[in-house]
C-alpha cells in the first residue's frame, strides 16, 4: 500500500472506536504495522495548527460568589463553565470542539 492509503487505514482506526488489536485483527493486518502508522498520523496532525476562531462575548454581570467563574455558551446552547485563570487557548480549542 501506499503512504496515502495507509494513512486513510490509520484515519479509519481513530473513528473506529476500537482497539488497535481489534481493528488489526479485523483488517487481517499486524499490530505492529498498524500502531506504527496511527503514530505517525497523530504525529502528522499533531504538526497542523488548529484555526480557532474566536467569538464576541457579552459580560451578563458579576457572580455574588467568593469563586470567579468564566461560563460559555456556544451557538448550540452547550454551557461550559471554568474557574477564574483558566487558559484561554485551552477554552477556545474546547469551544471549537463543541462547534463540530
Amino acid at each position: 500500500m501506499s503512504k496515502p492509503e495507509w494513512l486513510r487505514v490509520a484515519e479509519a482506526f481513530e473513528t473506529s472506536g476500537l482497539t488497535q488489536k481489534a481493528f488489526s485483527a479485523q483488517r487481517g493486518m499486524r499490530l505492529s504495522t498498524l500502531q506504527s502508522w496511527v503514530y505517525r498520523r497523530r504525529r502528522q496532525q499533531a504538526g497542523k495548527a488548529e484555526t480557532v476562531r474566536l467569538l464576541p462575548v457579552e459580560v451578563a454581570g458579576v457572580a455574588q460568589s467568593s469563586t470567579v467563574l468564566l461560563e460559555v455558551v456556544t451557538a448550540r446552547g452547550a454551557r461550559v463553565c471554568f474557574p477564574a485563570g483558566t487558559d484561554v487557548e485551552y477554552v477556545a480549542r474546547l469551544v471549537a470542539a463543541l462547534g463540530r
